[in-house]
């Protein structure tokens, strides 16, 4: 057995192997870099048409996806792999695939109307597929909703569309919904007039519509108040907070009493009027 023969035979084709993976690496890495540059000189295109945020995601998303098939049969094709061949077996694959998770499919058509539709776009704070927060893509399948407590969440488009879907972000105002609970001595007209005063001062609060400040029901613990301001979608947080202490500091000022109920005194007070007549 010739040594020597097998042992340039093996040196031979590491060399054509490496050659080939050092070349493979080149092509992706270059294949990469002219995607980027692909990706970037659409966005600049897509702004200059002065398309929405959310209609440049998903176009983006659909180029990038397909410029990788490319690359990927560019490089096996460097290798010497039929390209065609691979072609017509990703294609059986792809419906073969298809048909088994037809919901990735449905997912996709679902992306497409709330494209077509728009319910929702990027950065509006939504309430969709189960999720609140705010819009952050939508994507080929999913839609990524970024919560308040600052939590990714992928929800699938098509349970996205096919669910109720609240949009916060649609309409220029958004009313903050408190309440404020009064013991049974206080007098609700002074507590509303003072809330409507200290209400009006809170910054973003919207002049028109004027907030709501009503007497909503009544309780063991006396009348309660329906605090209700109106701001823009984005001071909603703000407002809601700075109602809740001018509510507090509000009621502080007046000396109001703590709100009790009355029904336990009054169970007590037969409890204990029962206890002593047994004597």
């Amino acid at each position: 057995m010739d040594w020597k023969a097998i042992e340039q035979s093996v040196l031979t084709t590491a060399v054509a192997v490496g050659t080939k993976l050092l070349g493979a690496l080149a092509v992706y890495t270059v294949g990469r870099w002219l995607i980027g540059v692909v990706m970037r000189v659409l966005a600049r295109l897509l702004r200059s048409y002065k398309l929405d945020e959310t209609v440049m995601a998903y176009l983006s998303s659909i180029l990038s996806f397909l410029l990788n098939i490319v690359l990927v049969m560019g490089i096996l094709g460097y290798f010497g792999v039929e390209t065609t061949s691979f072609a017509a077996l990703l294609a059986g694959a792809g419906l073969a695939i298809g048909t088994a998770w037809g919901g990735l499919l449905a997912h996709f058509a679902a992306g497409v109307f709330m494209l077509i539709l728009r319910p929702f776009k990027v950065c509006d704070f939504v309430m969709a597929g189960g999720v609140t927060g705010t819009v952050h893509e939508i994507g080929l399948f999913t839609t990524t909703i970024v919560a308040p407590d600052n939590v990714v969440n992928h929800v699938g488009n098509n349970k996205v569309f096919s669910d109720t879907i609240q949009n916060f972000s649609t309409n220029s105002s958004r009313r903050v919904d408190l309440t404020a609970q009064l013991a049974h001595s206080v007098d609700p007209a002074d507590a509303v007039g003072r809330l409507r005063a200290a209400v009006a001062k809170i910054p973003n609060v919207q002049a028109t519509p004027a907030p709501d400040i009503e007497i909503g029901t009544f309780t063991e613990r006396g009348p309660v108040l329906i605090v209700r301001p109106y701001t823009h979608a984005d001071h909603y947080w703000q407002v809601y907070f700075d109602t809740n202490r001018a509510i507090a500091k509000a009621f502080s000022e007046a000396g109001y009493p703590v709100p009790e109920e009355h029904v336990f005194q009054t169970e007590r007070t037969i409890e204990a009027t029962a206890a002593s007549g047994s004597r």
